[in-house]
């Protein structure tokens, strides 16, 4: 069974590395080799190729649920239903909506009024979509995706779940940012069937046209769960952790207390995880367990009683999380596990782990993409491993500490795959979180819900005692994190590097008895030893990252590493920097930022500086905006300052004077390696374009533009591009941003002096380095793009 599990996991992890999914022949050739392999009872190797057959159907399904590119842009009336609870922040509120009946064109005489019926549309079944000028509508017609991800700016109404709304939207694919390290937004929307994002328009009012009822929607549960918590809490400091362990809502949780779970390693704490099922249930069993046998009433046995009391607990639990899919996944290993019992099988913990494998695999073969599958299935792997078939028996306490210390060594070489960190004091900090937040603060947490829609008075007594146990929990857990190497930052390892650790891991975590036990430790060195490639002296590895509608450039030479710009800030918790930038740097091994230049003080270029700061150490700060980064020391740029790298020269150009415009006043950096030379302008317009010109002239030449401005039509002047005569011209833009970037006037001067060009919002990242002796430029999205990514 075990086999036959990770075989037909190996099918399905086969079609996650396509770039481009096979056809229809495929399948069938596919289907054909299937039955040959069973007539021939090779079963491993059908469960193989089943594995594979179900991913490319499942995947080919999901991608036929997404937005037309006919429909991108238009704006359409849509009706439809609040899915989940949603986001909110000082700005705007997002969430998941889902589209129903039909969907109408937007009347641009604003009255907000419809097509009738019996009008031409275009689309199928309950998501319709009527247009006013058909003839501009491809045949066949197109429908929307069932699940959309919207954002209301500045809403004047109370968005909340299962509420039924009349809205007009612009909609748009699916596209995110894409960086080496970085989150795969791209990804994550496809994993939860999201088929498209947009945002409110503020005219034609949004309509509240109803709610469900709390009876036929778990999603209004919750809500109402949220709404009451809100009631009782107040603004007690525990809100957003109370309301994150009942119903799986992390959303208020701010930054500096995510940063504090990440370095304590008590992160799967935080919100309702698998870990949270699985204890609950394996509590609410060896209690019932404990009190059916008291009663002595045995008509029914009380391993079958705490058995089906247990799953039914699971699956209320996970329904407060809104069945997230890592609940899901808690809630069929624990059915399975509670099955085994109720039928009285005597099944290995392996054997029922692998059926617990194949009915999430087969019920959703994209959570092989998460992150929290892999944690899940190995922190179980792990336990079962290194304490079944022991013949010594710890106790509770040495038992809770091999247990803490094993996951937290067997999972360490996938958590720096993905986050590139681990917690060195998770043992500690788990050995006291678990027990306090399993057996204290969700038992009365669960208790004071279950009761406060009939008591307020009693849900709140049983509220503050839970918010000083975690005020208490929490005051450990943030002096823990300060304390000195309590995680360390790695950058990411190779697959190579896995295939020697984990081995090495089960190595280690063997039995006393088995030999040489000791090589595990060598098993770990190219996990440790991560040898991540620079430059040669005398050139440059630059990343153009990609930020959106912003710009942020990255360079590094043999022993430094300058960042240019910080990307954007949309919110207290969120920028660019804390985004893109510090997960790229870490991916890649870094761990001090030699040079940090900021142009200029808009928010697109500035916005993410603060961040970066806090979580690298920056030894040098040049800006022309000193006084918006006081507090850091910062050095006014100024024309003719200039350094030396590795061989490698870098000058600021600009400013030399003040203009009139901010923009004109950006730093502007030249960078001259031995294959070549690098020109950042930041915002530069034609004014400083022109002063340039006229003070450098021919030293202007560069083989490489940034281009001034995101590629504005007040920039990239012809004067300043046959100064420059760049090679290539790479253009850091958001896509559809509402600029208009890059214009198409500009993007005719770049052809006019036979300048290839890259933006950001096409091809993600942007790498220039040295191949084969010359200078290579490649977008992320050409080299490393995925089936479900934006093309």
């Amino acid at each position: 069974m075990v086999i036959s599990a990770l075989s037909f996991l190996a099918g399905l992890l086969l079609v996650q590395q396509y770039p481009v999914l096979p056809d229809i022949k495929w399948l069938i050739v596919g289907a054909v080799v299937a039955g040959i392999i069973a007539w021939l009872r090779y079963w491993q190797w059908l469960f193989f190729v089943v594995g594979v057959l179900w991913a490319i159907v499942f995947a080919m399904h999901r991608l036929s649920d997404q937005l037309p590119e006919q429909l991108e842009g238009v704006e359409v009336r849509v009706t439809g239903t609040v899915a989940d609870l949603p986001e909110q922040d000082e700005k705007r509120v997002r969430f998941d909506f889902i589209p129903r009946d039909e969907v109408y064109a937007a009347n641009p005489s604003g009255t907000g009024a419809a097509i009738p019926r019996d009008e031409v549309y275009a689309g199928r079944g309950d998501r319709r979509v009527a247009f006013e000028n058909v003839a501009t509508i491809p045949k066949p017609a197109q429908q929307l995706p069932a699940k959309l991800r919207l954002t209301w700016y500045y809403p004047d109404q109370q968005i909340k779940a299962g509420q039924h709304w009349a809205f007009t939207v612009k909609l748009k694919r699916i596209h995110g940012t894409m960086n080496p390290g970085g989150f795969d937004y791209e990804r994550w929307l496809f994993t939860e069937g999201i088929g498209a994002t947009g945002y409110v328009r503020p005219h034609q009012r949004p309509v509240l046209l109803g709610r469900d009822s709390a009876w036929n929607s778990i999603s209004v549960w919750r809500q109402s769960i949220a709404d009451q918590l809100s009631l009782i809490l107040g603004n007690s400091r525990s809100f957003a952790l109370i309301k994150a362990l009942t119903i799986g809502d992390g959303s208020s949780i701010i930054q500096q207390q995510w940063e504090v779970f990440r370095k304590t390693g008590t992160t799967h704490l935080v919100v309702i995880s698998g870990s949270h099922i699985g204890l609950v249930a394996g509590l609410v069993y060896f209690l019932v367990l404990k009190l059916w046998a008291w009663t002595g009433w045995l008509a029914w046995p009380p391993q079958r009683v705490a058995a089906v009391s247990a799953v039914l607990v699971a699956v209320f639990y996970s329904g407060l999380a809104g069945f997230s899919v890592p609940t899901q996944r808690s809630v069929v290993m624990v059915s399975i596990a509670m099955t085994a019992i109720i039928l009285q099988r005597n099944s290995r913990p392996f054997n029922t782990l692998a059926i617990a494998l194949f009915a999430v695999l087969i019920f959703d073969p994209l959570a092989v993409l998460a992150a929290g599958f892999w944690l899940s299935f190995l922190a179980v792997s792990v336990i079962v491993y290194a304490v079944s078939g022991r013949l010594g028996k710890l106790g509770y306490f040495w038992g809770a500490i091999k247990i803490h210390w094993v996951t937290s060594l067997g999972l360490s070489p996938l958590l720096l795959l993905f986050f590139q960190q681990v917690s060195l004091i998770a043992p500690l900090a788990n050995l006291v979180a678990v027990p306090v937040i399993s057996l204290l603060v969700v038992p009365l947490s669960l208790l004071a819900v279950m009761v406060m829609f009939v008591s307020s008075m009693l849900a709140g007594k049983l509220f503050y005692w839970v918010d000083h146990v975690l005020q208490g929990l929490w005051w450990l857990l943030d002096y823990l994190a300060e304390l000195p190497m309590a995680s360390i930052t790695h950058a990411s390892p190779s697959y190579w590097a896995l295939f020697f650790a984990v081995p090495g891991a089960l190595l280690l975590l063997a039995p006393i008895g088995i030999p040489a036990r000791w090589l595990s430790l060598v098993m770990f060195l190219p996990l440790v030893v991560t040898d991540t490639k620079r430059p040669e002296t005398g050139d440059i590895n630059m990343t153009l990252l990609d930020v959106g509608q912003g710009l942020s450039v990255v360079v590094q030479t043999t022993d430094h590493l300058l960042v240019y710009d910080t990307g954007m800030r949309f919110s207290a918790d969120s920028d660019m920097g804390q985004r893109v930038l510090l997960p790229f740097l870490h991916a890649q091994g870094i761990a001090k930022i030699d040079s940090l230049i900021i142009s200029h003080g808009d928010n697109d270029h500035i916005g993410g500086a603060v961040s970066l700061m806090r979580g690298m150490d920056t030894e040098k700060v040049l800006t022309s905006v000193p006084q918006l980064l006081s507090e850091y020391a910062p050095t006014e740029c100024v024309a003719g300052q200039s350094w030396l790298w590795n061989e490698v020269k870098f000058t600021i150009l600009a400013p030399q004077q003040a203009f009139v415009s901010e923009n004109d006043n950006s730093c502007v950096l030249k960078i001259e390696s031995k294959h070549g030379t690098v020109l950042l302008t930041g915002d530069i317009e034609a004014t400083a374009e022109s002063w340039l010109v006229e003070t450098y002239g021919e030293a202007l030449k560069a083989n490489v533009l940034v281009a001034p401005h995101h590629g504005s039509k007040t920039s990239s002047t012809a004067g300043f591009l046959r100064a420059v005569q760049p090679d290539y011209v790479l253009i850091p833009a958001g896509y559809r941003n509402q600029f208009g970037h890059p214009h198409q006037d500009v993007l005719t001067r770049y052809r006019r002096v036979n300048a290839k060009w890259l933006s950001s919002a096409d091809s993600g990242a942007i790498v220039v380095n040295v191949e084969n002796n010359a200078w290579a430029v490649r977008g992320m999205r050409q080299t490393e793009s995925k089936y479900w990514n934006f093309r």
